[in-house]
């Protein structure tokens, strides 16, 4: 992540992502160096495995570059993020959140899996590393919002932009992704159940990815009520 970084210009909608998750795992480092998590090797082997996931998603797009061709190797979930990067249109916060949808919504629900599989564990037993990575995810949820969000006289200028926000929440992301991975558990053994449940979970994050990148519209000023009309009219 940190080569990655160095080699994207700092409006790059995958380096303000970046940025955000190198905030996570050097949280996650620092709570294992200080023995934070009640299993730490476990803890470990999720966030690894889950981080795994994003790099792969970026580098399968070929997109260490704004611009790069390709983002069809992506999951469905990162494409709009990877599409929108370069667009002058789109507010950091937007890029933040598009990518914590993607990660949280699909790379998590499938990280547990993967970890599942790799431990022998079933998902009840890695339900504690969960939580404690989730804590660790509230923390930077915190931080994005206070170190992105607009200032109010912006935010009460773009009313989509504060509809997204105020509609997205990361516990709902977390909650939806441990019921996929439970049920991607459970049809393990059922490849092709298996497979129309992940690429389902990949096309609903994608479209919410989406949703949350759509661009907010030109920062011009604020039409003015006309206080003398009956009818409501916008004066000019």
């Amino acid at each position: 992540m940190r080569a990655l970084a160095a080699g994207l210009p700092p409006g790059d909608g995958v380096a303000v992502f970046n940025r955000v998750y190198l905030a996570v795992t050097d949280e996650v480092t620092r709570r294992l160096a200080d023995g934070g998590f009640s299993d730490g090797p476990e803890a470990a082997a999720l966030a690894v495995v889950f981080a795994g996931r994003y790099l792969a998603a970026v580098e399968d797009a070929g997109g260490r570059e704004p611009g790069a061709d390709g983002t069809a190797g992506a999951p469905g979930c990162w494409r709009p993020l990877l599409e929108a990067r370069a667009d002058p249109g789109v507010h950091p916060l937007q890029f933040a959140l598009a990518g914590i949808t993607a990660h949280v919504g699909h790379d998590l629900a499938l990280a547990v899996v993967d970890t599942c599989r790799s431990t022998g564990r079933a998902p009840a037993e890695v339900a504690a590393d969960y939580a404690e990575v989730g804590g660790v995810l509230r923390a930077i949820e915190v931080r994005v919002r206070e170190e992105l969000m607009p200032g109010p006289d912006l935010l009460e200028r773009l009313d989509p932009l504060t509809h997204a926000v105020g509609s997205w929440s990361l516990a709902r992301a977390r909650d939806g992704a441990w019921a996929a991975a439970r049920l991607l558990w459970a049809v393990r053994d059922r490849p092709e159940a298996y497979e129309e449940c992940a690429a389902g979970l990949d096309a609903a994050v994608g479209l919410m990815a989406r949703a949350l990148l759509d661009p907010p519209g030109p920062l011009g000023p604020r039409p003015a009520q006309s206080s003398g009309s009956s009818t409501g009219a916008i004066s000019s």
